[in-house]
């Protein structure tokens, strides 16, 4: 064990250091894995001239700035933002409202375990046969009444609406989201 520290010992060391150690130093006292780590002295004497540092901390900042720039974006390509990683949780439920030419169709969805909280559309049968058309503008308050009370009967009094991308919040979808509010729903 003995030669195996004193090995890894002398391959750490500059042939200079070799010289300049006793005879006595070549034996490791000790097991522990510090013993395997050579014990240098620096002095003053032995740092080069200044003109030589210069040129060593310039080589230092560049690869540093090299090894960020380029390194962060190869190594996790797919690595999420901390807004996406952590929207499920600060706002876990989804208000999700779909309009089709004949019905309107509204959800509300639990983010992380994809369950349904609350459902409702115009193409139910109660619903159907009551309203005159199933697609205007008292349609779409009676979905907005209907997802807000069947919300506070499963206990959730605040939810999120994520607009499509150049979707404008106006027309029926602004009705439908106006009612839910009205009802006593919190939109986060």
């Amino acid at each position: 064990m003995a030669t195996n520290c004193l090995a890894s010992v002398t391959s750490l060391l500059p042939s200079t250091e070799l010289v300049s150690r006793s005879r006595s130093e070549k034996k490791c006292t000790s097991l522990s894995w510090t013993s395997s780590l050579p014990q240098l002295n620096i002095s003053s004497a032995s740092i080069p001239n200044r003109s030589n540092l210069s040129i060593n901390k310039r080589l230092v900042i560049e690869s540093a700035w090299t090894r960020r720039s380029r390194g962060e974006a190869a190594k996790r390509p797919n690595k999420k933002s901390w807004k996406q990683r952590t929207d499920m949780y600060m706002r876990p439920f989804l208000l999700n409202v779909y309009f089709s030419k004949r019905f309107v169709h509204a959800k509300v969805m639990h983010r992380g375990t994809s369950k349904v909280i609350s459902v409702a559309t115009t193409n139910a049968k109660d619903l159907r046969y009551t309203l005159p058309s199933l697609t205007d503008h008292n349609a779409c308050r009676v979905i907005g009444k209907l997802i807000a009370e069947r919300s506070k009967e499963a206990d959730v009094f605040a939810m999120s609406y994520e607009p499509r991308k150049d979707e404008r919040i106006e027309g029926k979808l602004g009705i439908v989201l106006d009612t839910i509010k009205e009802n006593g729903i919190i939109f986060v």
